[in-house]
């Protein structure tokens, strides 16, 4: 049975933008994929709501990926595959984080990763939408925070072909929800699930 680590933020945990509940083990794309690969898999969800992966988050170790991660890698268990999906956190206003910042802290958490597992899928942060600024987190993230979205993930990109990554880009395929212009629906959980099922069976 080959071993598939998700870590990542609240779009890994499963946050459902309507209620702010967790969506449950039929929806959330990292069980679903489950299903769609079958026992040969057994995919492990580390995903933690507010987890920041560079910007040094008040809440704590588990939510702050840069101090967390290269305690939690260090796991005595084998693990065929990671993937990376952190980063969309550290766009809050609150962290003015730097692309610089951004960089160098995703080539240490990549660089990590590859002590443990040659095999490692980064995804890049969602690109927010302006509604981002009418919903519930509009406290936390602002018109720069948006900008950023847009950009950064070229930085996924290029540390990707750099460290012979796969570089999975789910805004090619879903956008986030209209209620809060960061989370993803019940459909969107759907198609990232069988985008990445595609990866595995087909590529990797």
């Amino acid at each position: 049975m080959k071993k598939i680590i998700c870590y990542g933020d609240s779009n890994t945990f499963g946050f459902n933008p309507k209620d702010a509940s967790r969506f449950d083990e039929n929806t959330r794309w990292t069980s679903v994929l489950q299903k769609i690969l079958g026992e040969e898999y057994e995919i492990i969800n580390e995903g933690m709501c507010d987890r920041t992966g560079f910007a040094d988050n008040p809440n704590g170790f588990l939510f702050c990926a840069s101090k967390h991660f290269p305690k939690f890698i260090k796991m005595p268990e084998a693990i065929d595959y990671l993937i990376l999906w952190i980063g969309t956190n550290d766009l809050m206003s609150q962290y003015d984080i730097s692309f610089e910042t951004i960089e160098k802290g995703l080539e240490n958490l990549i660089t990590l990763a590859q002590s443990k597992t040659g095999e490692i899928i980064i995804i890049p942060p969602v690109i927010l939408s302006d509604n981002i600024l009418k919903g519930y987190f509009a406290d936390r993230f602002d018109k720069t925070s948006i900008d950023k979205s847009t950009k950064v993930g070229e930085i996924y990109k290029k540390l990707s072909n750099i460290h012979n990554c796969k570089f999975f880009d789910v805004n090619v395929f879903v956008k986030p929800s209209e209620i809060d212009g960061l989370h993803y629906d019940e459909i969107s959980h759907k198609i990232i699930a069988e985008k990445l099922a595609q990866l595995f069976l087909n590529v990797i």
